[in-house]
């Protein structure tokens, strides 16, 4: 949650977040629970339809997760579903901006 010079607080900045399996889920209803805007990807179509009933945006890829993001964070069974989801095709780096942040966790 950003805060304005005066403490108060102001809308937060977009987080894509790709990976909504055992932890990633829980992050992300975290996440949406602190108040942020989320738009999450899934190659599984259930936790992001739950997490869409909640508030957060679905995502049909991983580059459309990161459209519009200041910060994606991936959190994926390991490194070589990490590189698909963030190098392959329609992965994060074709949906992100320049300079917005990538956290692969």
């Amino acid at each position: 949650m950003r805060r304005t010079q005066d403490g108060g607080r102001t809308m937060a900045e977009r987080i894509g977040f790709v990976g909504l399996g055992i932890m990633g889920k829980p992050m992300a209803r975290n996440l949406m629970t602190a108040g942020y805007e989320l738009t999450v990807y899934d190659i599984v179509g259930e936790p992001v339809e739950e997490l869409a009933t909640e508030g957060a945006t679905a995502a049909s890829t991983p580059a459309g997760a990161a459209a519009g993001s200041a910060k994606t964070i991936t959190m994926l069974p390991d490194s070589a579903d990490s590189e698909r989801a963030i190098l392959g095709p329609a992965g994060v780096l074709e949906g992100a901006e320049a300079g917005s942040v990538i956290i692969d966790m």
